[in-house]
Formats: structure tokens, sequence, C-alpha cells
């Protein structure tokens, strides 16, 4: 027993001892590994904050690079242009949800009265465009005397590179260029400069200090911490470039085959038997002509090869992945929906709806609710505007409606509406709002239809029969669209 603890504890090595020495086993991931190949590729990946990341000179050469691209290039435009559309459309409307059904008529009627007059929807589409191209976008809530409503409230949209602060000090933790925050991250104050800087006219970098309840700043968050926006395209900008770069290039191929018709060659070696020839010497052709070549010359068409075969199909990956970006399907940046069929536009289209969904709340929460609740204020200096006996302003429940997209089978959407309805999965006000239309305006509105129709002798039409399919096993989504 002695002997094996003197064995033991000896100050023989592990090896002579006979035990093994452990290897201590670290896991690696590749995608951190630097390596010869990656290298390059990685180089300009940065531990940055993300105000640090998005600091102005970023921000404004990010800015002039997308419009420029959204100005001269048409696909560029139409997305930008297209995705405003869709997620505004109209404009929104108010929908009132106190109890007095009278008094939720008269003030929607009057905050549409002032919409309309302000040119609410036009306003937002323009928001909603700068927050693609820009990254951001900034309205201040102002009076306007010139309106011809009761309320004097208006929105004036000011660009993103008018938001800064020239003389910022770097030292003040609290702000960033153009707002500065309280303690708790909240915005207090925006800067913004009395003369655009690309104004040229002026070099006065004189600013006021805005309270950020007058302020509506508009843009995605796409960090923690990040309060100024880059464009929404950016990760497409060397798309759009690399598009443009190959359609010239390929235009100048094929216009540059199309300037030549042919060419004289020989196979002789040089100082050969062939007969001499200028270099470069035209020889005019005219049509249904035979033409003899001096001795050892031949001729030989040049062959437009532009564009190739996979010109169409090159656009068509390119366009793809630019639309990814904005969550848009492929048909509807490209305006062609030619390779689709029903079953993939349609859920090529849930996707693109969710994400217009989203940008609308987000919307609703940021310019919205703020620029409701900023009308009210108006609206209670105003005599007789607001009805009385409704309790406090800030307990009015409402909701806004935006205009309903079409569905590209209104039949079978007919019948799974009648379906839901039947079933009591829905209800009417669910079903209007898919159409971006108030429940109770329509019904009143039907209600006066149908005693107008009893009044003149005209019997309702009675709704038609949904048609059965021949084939029971028949897949009712795998047609073409433009079957439909």
């Amino acid at each position: 027993m002695l002997n094996w603890l003197r064995r033991a504890f000896s100050s023989a090595s592990p090896a002579q001892a006979g035990f093994r020495p452990v290897r201590v086993v670290r896991a690696k991931y590749d995608s951190a590994l630097t390596t010869d190949n990656n290298r390059r590729h990685w180089a300009n990946a940065d531990g940055l904050s993300a105000s640090a990341a998005n600091g102005p000179e970023v921000r404004r050469i990010l800015r002039n690079r997308a419009r420029y691209e959204v100005a001269n290039n048409s696909y560029a435009r139409g997305i930008v242009l297209t995705l405003a559309n869709d997620i505004v459309g109209t404009g929104p409307r108010l929908q009132l949800l106190t109890e007095d059904a009278e008094a939720n008529r008269q003030i929607e009627h009057a905050f549409h009265r002032w919409a309309k007059a302000i040119g609410l929807a036009g306003k937002l589409r323009t928001l909603r465009m700068a927050q693609a191209q820009d990254g951001e976008a900034f309205a201040v809530l102002v009076n306007n005397p010139g309106l011809d409503t009761p309320i004097q409230l208006d929105l004036r949209l000011i660009e993103a590179d008018q938001v800064a602060t020239p003389d910022l000090r770097w030292s003040d933790a609290r702000a960033i260029d153009g707002i500065v925050f309280d303690s708790a991250g909240n915005p207090t104050e925006y800067h913004i400069l009395r003369q655009h800087p690309g104004n040229g006219r002026s070099l006065s970098q004189d600013y006021d200090r805005v309270p950020a309840n007058s302020v509506l700043h508009l843009f995605r968050a796409d960090r923690p911490g990040q309060h100024r926006g880059i464009p929404e395209i950016t990760p497409a900008l060397p798309l759009f470039a690399m598009l443009r770069d190959y359609s010239l290039a390929t235009l100048d191929a094929a216009k540059a085959a199309a300037y030549y018709a042919g060419i004289i060659y020989t196979d002789a070696p040089a100082n050969g038997e062939s007969d001499p020839v200028e270099p470069l010497d035209p020889i005019e052709l005219d049509r249904n002509m035979l033409l003899t070549m001096p001795g050892g010359w031949k001729m030989a068409q040049l062959h437009a090869e532009q564009p190739t075969g996979t010109y169409a199909e090159f656009k068509r990956e390119v366009l793809n992945e630019i639309a990814r970006c904005l969550n848009m399907p492929f048909n509807i940046a490209a305006g062609n929906s030619s390779s689709y069929n029903y079953a993939s536009g349609r859920l090529d289209h849930q996707t693109y709806f969710k994400s217009l969904r989203i940008d609308q709340s987000r919307i609703e929460t940021v310019v919205l609710d703020r620029m409701l609740a900023a009308w009210f204020d108006e609206a209670v200096l105003v005599g007789d505007l607001l009805p009385s006996g409704l309790g406090p302003i800030a307990d009015w429940p409402h909701q806004w409606f935006w205009d309903g997209h079409e569905h590209v089978d209104p039949q079978k959407e007919a019948n799974a509406q009648a379906t839901r309805l039947a079933s009591h999965t829905t209800t009417l006000a669910d079903e209007y709002a898919r159409k971006g239309q108030d429940w109770e305006t329509q019904l009143r509105q039907r209600s006066k239809e149908l005693a107008l129709m009893t009044e003149l002798g005209l019997a309702p039409a009675a709704a038609p029969t949904p048609p059965h399919s021949e084939d029971p096993n028949a897949d009712p989504e795998e047609v073409s669209v433009s079957d439909e």
C-alpha cells in the first residue's frame, strides 16, 4: 500500500507514470476564421454601434446614391412608387368607436374634411417614398392660417438633410446628429436647419430647436440603439448599378455587331501568296449580288450575339434580389406576372401584404395617432366641432381603415367570405375592413338601397349559386393568372 502511494505522488512525468495527457478541445466556427480566401470579403466588417455606423457622412452618401438611382433607374423609381402606393393608397380613414354613433359620424366627417384640405394622403405617400430612398422622413406639426377648415393644423414635410446639428459636441452622449434625448432615451428636441444644405443659395448653418412633440420621425430601426435611418434600398444599390451596366453593355455589343456587315480574312501566312489588300478598306455591298474577293481572301459575316440567351434570366434574378430587401414579390417589382400561376401569385402576395400591414401599423403609431391627438387638441378650441358628453378624448377608441387589396379571383373570395360568415368564424366588421370600408357606413347605404328598391317595386337580385368543379379532385388554386 505504501509503495503504491509513493508511486502515485512521485515527481515522475505523466508519460513516465503511464498516464496520457488530456487534450483541451476548442470548438471553432468556420465563419469566425479569417483565411486567405475570405479575408477580402470580410475586410469591411466592423463592430461599430448603430449610431457610429450610420454617421452623418455615411447617411449623406447613401441618400445621394439612392436618390440618384431612383431618379435615373426606371425599376428603382417604379419599386419605390409602387411600395408607397400600396401602403398608403388613397389615404387612411378614421373610424371612431364610441357609443354615440351620430357623434362618431360628425367627428369623422370633420376629420375627413381636414385631411382632404391638407392633402394628407399625398403627404403620407411622399413620407413613405422618402423612407425608402432616404432612410427616414420628417414632418413638423405647424399652424397654417391658409387652410379653409376650422382646424388650422398642418404637416410640413422636411428632408432628412435638414435635420442636423452643425455645432454638435460629440462628447454629449445624449445627442446625435439632429436629435437630443433624455436619460430614458426619449427624443426631447430636433434641430432643423433653416436652409437646406443643398440649396446652394445660402451657407448659413442656423437651425431651430423644435420640441419633439411637434416632430414626426418615420424610419425603420434595424438595430437596437439606432436613431437615424438609412435608405431601405441600400443593399440593392450595387445591384441597381450592375443591372444598368449589364443592360448598357449588352446594348453596346449589339450595336457594335450591327454596325459592321462583315470582315474579310485570309488563312495564308504573312507575306504569302494572297493578293495585297489595303487594311480597313471598306467594300460597299449591294443587295442580291455575288461578290468576288481578292485571291487568297475570304469573307465572313459578323453575327449579333447580343443579347445572349441568358440576358432575360439574368435581369430577372437581379431584379428578384433587388426586390427582396423590400419584401416585394418579383412580379410587382417587374410589373410582369407572365411567369406566375394563380397559386404562386397568391403565395408571394401573402408575404407582401403582411409586410404592408406592418408598415401601415408603424405609420399609425408614429404619424396618424400623434397627428390625431394634435387635431383633437385644436378641435377642442373650436366651438361646436366636437360633441359634448363623450368623456375624455384620450378614452375615445378609434381605428384606421386603409385601402383593401383586390382578389385575383373575386368569385372564389366571395364564396370563401360566405363560408366564413355562415360558420361564424368572421364578422361583417372584419370582412369590410379587408376592403378598407366601414361596416356601419356600408350597411346604412345598403339599407337605403333596399328601401328605395322596395319603393320602386324592384326585387333585390338573388345571390348566384356557386358553381361546382366538374372534377372534385381538381386543385382550384392551380390555374394560370392569364386565365383569370
